[in-house]
């Protein structure tokens, strides 16, 4: 599967090399993408199926093969760095990385300080919960409890739905999602708000520990790629790439590959 995905990818790669011409600009992105021969993409690596650490310290997920697929589109070296998720937008408006593929939703808080290519991908956020009660809840507002102590990764859209939706309960924000799992397991949360694929593998990688999630999603979030508000040419670049991915398969076969095949989760520690 893996060797298939590469040859589908590479085969776009070089379609792609000979529709879209590669120019530098003015552009400050495009032009140190150009100059250095490095594309720089920023990731948290730690969300799973999208960016996720091995247990031999590498990187792997849907992010990780779009972002090479990118670079070799590109015909530059790919550099991965990885950065806390709440810091990944300010890293970007620093120069410090030239995109961001880290399954970030388009909101519009996020699209006044970065422009977004895509969607990519659809998300659904639902809970992870130990609890027979909330396991089975549907509505957001039945979240809106003081008594409740609600988990969710640190300035991200699950942070800001609880936020909104459940000002009385309180809210415990994580660094990473290994982080918050812990915690639900050990009872310091009664339930963490997450994307449905995180919650879903929690279950999966956790069997014994009494966890459990929604069926349906409580929302759908769109899922982009983003990039400087600065440099339209860049813009314009990834978003053909991405688009002729979409046509040509590419995307709907990272999707089977990450979405559908469980093989990797061994590879977890």
């Amino acid at each position: 599967m893996k060797k298939r995905i590469h040859h589908i990818m590479l085969a776009g790669v070089i379609a792609l090399l000979g529709l879209l011409p590669f120019q530098a600009s003015a552009d400050d992105t495009l032009e140190r993408v150009v100059d250095f021969e490095v594309l720089k993409v920023g990731m948290s690596g730690n969300q799973p199926p999208m960016t996720m650490t091995t247990r031999e310290g590498g990187l792997m997920g849907f992010d990780v093969d779009l972002a090479q697929a990118l670079a070799m589109a590109m015909n530059v070296k790919l550099e991965i760095k990885t950065i806390p998720f709440g810091d990944l937008i300010s890293a970007l408006e620093e120069d410090e990385i030239d995109m961001i593929l880290s399954n970030v939703s388009i909101t519009p808080a996020r699209t006044e300080r970065v422009s977004f290519v895509g969607p990519y991908m659809m998300s659904g956020m639902s809970i992870l919960t130990k609890s027979d009660v909330l396991g089975t809840i549907t509505s957001a507002e039945e979240f809106n409890r003081d008594s409740l102590k609600l988990l969710a990764l640190k300035n991200s859209t699950h942070a800001n739905f609880i936020k909104k939706i459940a000002p009385e309960a309180t809210l415990i924000e994580f660094g990473s999602y290994d982080e918050g799992v812990a915690m639900l397991i050990d009872g310091k949360g009664d339930a963490m708000v997450a994307d449905m694929t995180q919650c879903i593998l929690a279950v999966m990688r956790y069997p014994d520990a009494g966890l459990t999630t929604l069926e349906k999603p409580l929302t759908v979030e769109p899922i982009g790629i983003a990039v400087s508000k600065d440099d339209p040419q860049f813009f314009n670049l990834v978003d053909n790439y991405l688009t002729a991915y979409e046509k040509t398969g590419v995307l709907n076969k990272l999707r089977e590959k990450w979405f559908e095949d469980d093989a990797w989760v061994a590879a977890l520690p």
